[in-house]
């Protein structure tokens, strides 16, 4: 993890917020953009951006793997609800416990997932 990814993650921690924290994705999100009409996709070496035209924009970031991320709060403000279900089945993550997802999505539900023991 970058030092700048990590002070970002620093800062989301100390105040609270998650809007720096940044959400990844296979840069396959795009392609339903690209050549669409009323959609325009630009971009630098690192960053882009896709346009709506009359409508919402999106900045993101471009990883040296090719996939694409943006910030919590990019998301939550600028992508419109109809978008943000293509949106979700693009993201990238680390391998996470889908029991402990299961247990945060649904708390109080009771979840058999073995014996009790120290760590």
């Amino acid at each position: 993890m970058s030092d700048i990814l990590r002070l970002a993650y620093r800062r989301a921690f100390a105040a609270g917020d998650p809007a720096l924290l940044q959400v990844s994705f296979e840069a396959a999100v795009l392609d339903r953009y690209r050549g669409a009409p009323g959609f325009q996709l630009m971009r630098t070496n690192t960053a882009g951006r896709i346009r709506k035209q009359g409508g919402w924009s999106l900045d993101l970031g471009i990883a040296e793997d090719g996939s694409v991320h943006a910030s919590w709060r990019g998301i939550a403000e600028a992508l419109p609800e109809a978008e943000r279900e293509h949106w979700a089945m693009h993201v990238i993550a680390l391998p996470v416990s889908d029991n402990f997802v299961r247990m945060q999505m649904a708390p109080a539900s009771c979840f058999d997932d073995g014996d009790l023991r120290s760590w």
